[in-house]
């Protein structure tokens, strides 16, 4: 029988919630970096052009066909060994952040390229006629007509992409990453191995509460856009 003691579950909380800061980081700063990326994809994927619509289309096939942790892999061994075979540049040293950040704005912005398009999409044709129309220039009808209608459709698949983004990232501390996931890991090891159940325990709860946190934002900002609206 498995013996749980629910305290070592609080007592880790204050080591694990620790990695916060840098588990928020990675959330923040790829939500930003991939969204743009994203748009760019997307914009691509739209376009009237065939050959940027296949690059477009080729690129999130194959990021959303590759399992985050092999992307990891390859971006943490294979690129340091391919720039020093190319360019003879040694990144070696440089910080994980670094290739926890490339790997993760990678596979977010293949993913949040189709929320994106399809949001898009999901506009009838006849708004930008309309904006057109009383004279607005076609940038100009994007910003003000098009792009409000298309965040608000595409706001519940954003933020399900930010959750997804926040499990895939938990899979850095494979390559030493010291975040929520890596600080609960280090306790384990620091215990000898003891504790572990109560400890992911503790991981577990820091995530519930940032999904938790992050759903809410949602809901109250989709609510705060339907107010405007009527």
């Amino acid at each position: 029988m498995v013996n749980y003691d629910i305290s070592k579950v609080f007592g880790a909380l204050p080591e694990v919630i620790k990695g916060l800061p840098m588990t928020l980081l990675v959330i923040i700063l790829t939500t930003l970096l991939g969204s743009l990326l994203g748009g760019l994809i997307a914009w691509a994927s739209l376009s009237k052009d065939k050959a940027l619509e296949n690059l477009a289309e080729g690129y999130v096939f194959i990021l959303r066909c590759t399992p985050p942790i092999v992307l990891l892999f390859l971006v943490f061994y294979g690129v340091p060994e391919f720039l020093n075979w190319w360019l003879g540049l040694d990144i070696n040293n440089c910080s994980k952040l670094i290739f926890v950040l490339v790997t993760m704005v990678l596979l977010f912005s293949a993913m949040i390229s189709e929320v994106f398009k399809a949001a898009y999409q999901a506009i009838p044709k006849g708004q930008l006629e309309a904006g057109l129309s009383i004279g607005l220039t076609s940038e100009q009808t994007f910003v003000r007509i098009i792009a409000p209608q298309a965040f608000k459709v595409a706001l519940p698949n954003i933020t399900t992409a930010i959750l997804n983004l926040m499990r895939d990232a938990a899979l850095a501390y494979t390559i030493g990453f010291i975040d929520v996931m890596g600080k609960g890991n280090l306790l384990i090891s620091r215990h000898l191995g003891n504790y572990s159940l109560e400890t992911y325990t503790a991981v577990a709860l820091v995530y519930w509460g940032i999904a938790l946190i992050l759903s809410l934002i949602s809901r109250i900002t989709e609510q705060q856009l339907s107010v405007k609206e009527r």
